[in-house]
């Protein structure tokens, strides 16, 4: 007779019960939707009613094919932020230690993080482009448009959840995540989102198109406007290639550190 060795599930199932438990811990926890949605969301209305007639008078173009994607990709940042605030408290209670032993793929909780990572963002886009499309968005090209407006956002994040990660897991309080949250999400609004580039000096051009969150915004802002979108979103694609062969192996090798020694 043999003993009954119980099946282990395959690395796909246990990603996606990781994710689910990450979603409805983010749920129950203010934290993370308020960082989400009620942020970028209260920022794109003030930020409209505000100065949305100036951008209209200087571009002559409508503010909110840009404020949009701004406003979207900044709540993914900053949701992934707030997230991220819990990993210093999971390794030093060793939450991560035990989830490491347990008899799952090692890698199951962190690619479940990013599931949810981007299941997160994709709803928190389409809630931003909702209130948008109530301010008066209006894709001008093709409905089919609004899918790969809705995941760029979501190609941009995990890459940024790698970081967040990467940096979190060494983190004793997450008071360090301040110093990747600003870079970042002031890159985003250094894109040609908001404001109008050619409203700042000529010489900060070169630098704001340079920067990885342009691509990022225009490729969402030309597809909204109906303009063609391939070659900022093929830059988009780059960056986050790019990025993801540095920030990635890291933040495997730090979360590995942290959940077998606890550090």
């Amino acid at each position: 007779m043999t003993a009954d060795v119980p099946l282990r599930s395959s690395l796909v199932v246990e990603s996606l019960v990781f994710a689910r438990q990450l979603l409805t811990q983010w749920r129950r926890s203010p934290t993370v939707p308020m960082q989400a949605l009620l942020f970028p969301t209260f920022l794109l209305i003030t930020y409209y009613l505000l100065v949305g007639k100036s951008i209209l008078q200087i571009t002559g173009t409508d503010s909110l094919a840009g404020l949009v994607p701004t406003c979207a990709i900044a709540g993914a940042f900053s949701g992934a932020l707030a997230a991220g605030l819990s990993l210093p408290t999971q390794r030093k209670s060793g939450l991560l230690s035990r989830l490491w032993v347990q008899p799952v793929h090692r890698a199951s909780a962190l690619i479940g993080r990013l599931l949810a990572e981007a299941v997160r963002t994709l709803l928190g886009t389409i809630v931003i482009t909702g209130v948008g499309i109530g301010l008066g968005l209006r894709f001008k090209g093709s409905w089919l448009a609004v899918i790969p407006f809705m995941l760029v956002p979501v190609l941009v994040v995990l890459v940024f959840s790698m970081a967040v990660t990467a940096i979190a897991v060494r983190s004793e309080q997450g008071a360090t995540l301040i110093w990747l949250g600003l870079p970042a999400i002031s890159a985003v609004f250094a894109s040609s989102g908001s404001p109008p580039v050619e409203s700042l000096p000529s010489w900060t051009w070169p630098l704001l198109e340079l920067q990885p969150m342009a691509p990022t915004v225009e490729s969402m802002r030309a597809l909204a406007q109906g303009r063609p979108a391939l070659e900022p979103f093929l830059m988009t694609v780059g960056w986050g290639l790019v990025l993801a062969a540095i920030i990635g192996p890291l933040a495997v090798r730090r979360y590995r550190a942290a959940a077998e020694y606890g550090r």
